[in-house]
């Protein structure tokens, strides 16, 4: 039997909404202390044991695939990060099951990066739950092997929780 599928939703870091002049939102890259947080934090995700996840799927915009590849190299899986457009503004129930159903392989531990509000409204469509999603956060949900879009939420860490460990000595190199 196969086990549930462990998807593992990554809120991107602190970007830049103060300094940017862009002006296209999706252009919009991380700060230099997202950059760091998110070093330090994925320090700590690979103290957890992340290290065997199978694919890290990120929004296109510039702060997630920033905070994908940071987690990426960290978690010593560069080669595992693919953009999705479905991961961007708009990403709901329906772009989940789209995304998943089009991995290859059928991999059970997937990692996804992206935004806010959406990643709060799926993980409250999986799992019955409300949760908020602050910028580095991290959530666990565990799939029910018999319905593909019903789950049970095993964690959440908000990034305080992350670097707090990461600044007692862990994910610090």
């Amino acid at each position: 039997m196969i086990g549930p599928r462990k998807l593992f939703f990554l809120r991107h870091g602190r970007a830049d909404r103060d300094h940017f002049h862009g002006g296209d939102d999706r252009l919009r890259p991380l700060v230099d202390e997202g950059k760091r947080r998110t070093f330090l934090s994925a320090g700590f995700l690979a103290d957890l044991g992340l290290t065997d996840l199978q694919v890290v799927v990120t929004s296109p915009l510039v702060r997630a695939r920033q905070t994908a590849d940071i987690a990426a190299v960290r978690l010593g899986l560069p080669h595992a990060v693919v953009e999705d457009s479905r991961l961007g503004f708009g990403f709901d129930g329906r772009a989940l099951r789209a995304i998943l159903n089009d991995l290859p392989g059928d991999p059970r531990r997937i990692m996804l990066v992206g935004h806010e509000p959406g990643f709060s409204h799926v993980i409250g469509e999986l799992t019955g739950g409300d949760v908020v999603m602050r910028k580095g956060a991290l959530a666990r949900v565990d799939l029910h092997p018999a319905s593909p879009l019903a789950g049970e939420l095993v964690w959440l860490l908000q990034p305080r929780v992350m670097l707090s460990a990461a600044s007692a000595g862990r994910g610090e190199d």
